[in-house]
């Protein structure tokens, strides 16, 4: 594990995508200033220079097929939320699909994943984290930001030792999930039970693919990181890819 610490880069995923060549299996790239964030969705990430943690770590699984490649997504969100139990509680602590982390309503954390395919397997993955630690004030107009700091405001949050807790466990949790002893379905059991608004009642989402909003029940997610919704009005479960659901707030 290493963790290479730079001043100030547009984005943390690009920059190590450019020294990605010569790096090894657990290299991370931490930026104190992040110019150009990317989020899912094509967001962009607020952060203000040095408060949180803004950076992105370079894996190289070993013989990933591409069909499995959602469990890296599940094992990085696992690892976060459980890193974040330990400060906040893992009642409060969940993961909103495909990978934003929760406290409660609020987003404390994003993930953005960007795989690479040779062949038959995924030859690298560059995992990109921001994770809201010292800031306060958010000025962005995302919906629902929060921090550390507001949540626990009498505590002191070191960003540097912070992130080395993260990247250590998120490479053991990623490690885990790709061993030959790890069960079948253990990660994607772990993770659905982490999920916000997994608690078989009805919530408010906008379904993109049929243009209205619904009352539905989130009933699974599957290897491939496709989610099913039962839609309250007609007792109807469909299932979505990424972009063609989103939850209200």
């Amino acid at each position: 594990m290493e963790i290479i610490k730079i001043e100030s880069t547009d984005s943390t995923s690009s920059h190590l995508a450019g020294i990605a060549e010569g790096c090894a299996h657990g290299t991370a790239v931490m930026a104190r200033v992040q110019t150009a964030g990317r989020g899912q969705r094509g967001n962009s990430w607020e952060a203000e220079p040095g408060m949180n943690i803004t950076l992105s770590l370079l894996l190289r699984p070993e013989g990933l097929e591409p069909a499995r490649q959602f469990i890296i997504s599940q094992a990085v969100s696992l690892a976060i939320v459980e890193m974040l139990d330990n400060f906040i509680g893992a009642d409060a602590v969940s993961i909103k699909w495909p990978n934003d982390i929760y406290v409660n309503d609020s987003k404390i954390a994003g993930i953005l994943i960007e795989n690479v395919i040779s062949g038959s397997a995924i030859s690298r993955s560059i995992v990109g984290v921001g994770l809201n630690v010292n800031q306060t004030e958010f000025l962005s107009d995302a919906p629902n930001p929060v921090s550390l700091k507001q949540l626990l405001p009498k505590v002191d949050f070191n960003v540097d030792v912070l992130a080395e807790v993260m990247v250590s466990d998120i490479l053991g949790k990623v490690d885990q999930a790709l061993s030959s002893e790890c069960e079948a379905g253990e990660i994607s059991g772990e993770y659905f039970a982490r999920m916000w608004r997994g608690d078989g009642y009805y919530h408010r989402y906008y379904d993109h693919t049929r243009g209205l909003y619904m009352n539905a029940r989130i009933d699974s997610v599957a290897a491939s990181g496709h989610i099913t919704l039962t839609d309250q009005a007609d007792g109807v479960a469909r299932t979505y890819a990424f972009k063609e659901i989103s939850a209200v707030l």
